[in-house]
């Protein structure tokens, strides 16, 4: 089962609220996946879904509010899984206008003004609905995507508009004939799932989050000592070869008694880092053994000995 799915069946299984926040879940779900009826001089509403727990949730929005004649259909998809698909018909009926009057349904130039969506709490159940039935989220462990698709750009609007009073900063883009208000931060995700009411869901995207970063973070740590003790090693490598094609061609014994001493000290710690000779050195600071070193390699150059050049 998708992420998707997880979270609508959370969210489709919601004790039912307020009168008024019913009515604007009720608003974003046929909104997004309702389509009006017409028969003769009356209309009807038809649902369509493939999740059984929304589409009682949906019949019982319709049932508590408003007295209209529903029934339910259902059908077996042709597709390999073979899912149930369920579709809530509201029976065309002159009571059935009052219903789209009252959530205006057939005006979406009404949609930044409707009265449905006045309140805080409204809005939450607005973007709830929106989400049921025409969004998505990608499952945490493998991307930070959520969606809701739309036909109608004023809709997609109002979604945006409603989802930027609770500062989620969404964006809109179109894709062929939809539109899509969507989110790809992690963050904004989370606060999402919380405003509509999925905090079962929100625990577990959140929980694979923190997860994710804790082991981002500790692949860039180890990724980065690794490139420093890389760089460690091909450092004292190289400083040992230049002491070396200094002895052969040179002798130890011509030079100076501290590089005499720090050409020893590499050579007795090959593998240590420059803090770790000046630990094994006595006495010696860090800039004048480093400076030391690179004398030593400057020496076995000027005899003839070709070396790389040092990267950044």
């Amino acid at each position: 089962m998708s992420f998707s799915s997880d979270v609508k069946n959370e969210l489709a299984r919601l004790e039912s609220n307020k009168p008024c926040c019913d009515k604007a879940e009720l608003l974003g779900l046929l909104r997004m996946s309702g389509a009006i009826v017409i028969r003769g001089s009356d209309a009807g509403i038809n649902f369509s879904t493939s999740n059984a727990a929304l589409a009682r949730r949906v019949l019982q929005f319709l049932k508590n509010y408003y007295q209209v004649k529903t029934e339910v259909v259902v059908s077996r998809s042709n597709r390999l899984r073979k899912n149930n698909h369920y579709q809530v018909q509201v029976l065309p009926d002159a009571r059935v206008n009052m219903v789209m009057a009252e959530m205006q349904l057939l005006s979406a130039e009404s949609d930044m003004k409707n009265p449905l969506l006045s309140r805080h709490c409204c809005k939450r159940a607005f973007l709830r609905g929106s989400f049921l039935g025409g969004g998505s989220i990608t499952r945490p462990s493998v991307d930070y995507h959520m969606e809701m698709v739309t036909d109608n750009g004023s809709f997609a609007q109002c979604i945006a508009k409603n989802m930027n009073t609770f500062s989620l900063k969404v964006k809109i883009t179109e894709r062929k004939k939809d539109y899509l208000v969507y989110l790809k931060d992690s963050g904004r995700i989370v606060r999402f799932l919380n405003v509509i009411g999925a905090h079962t869901s929100m625990m577990e995207f959140e929980n694979v989050r923190i997860l994710k970063e804790m082991r981002n973070n500790v692949n860039r740590l180890v990724n980065c000592e690794m490139a420093n003790l890389n760089k460690v090693i091909k450092a004292a490598v190289k400083q040992v070869v230049c002491i070396k094609y200094l002895d052969e061609h040179l002798g130890l014994g011509e030079l100076s008694q501290g590089l005499q001493d720090t050409a020893r000290l590499r050579l007795k710690y090959p593998e240590a880092s420059l803090n770790e000779l000046v630990e094994y050195s006595g006495g010696i600071g860090k800039s004048g053994l480093n400076h030391r070193l690179k004398k030593l390699q400057t020496l076995a150059e000027g005899l003839g000995l070709e070396t790389e050049p040092e990267q950044a």
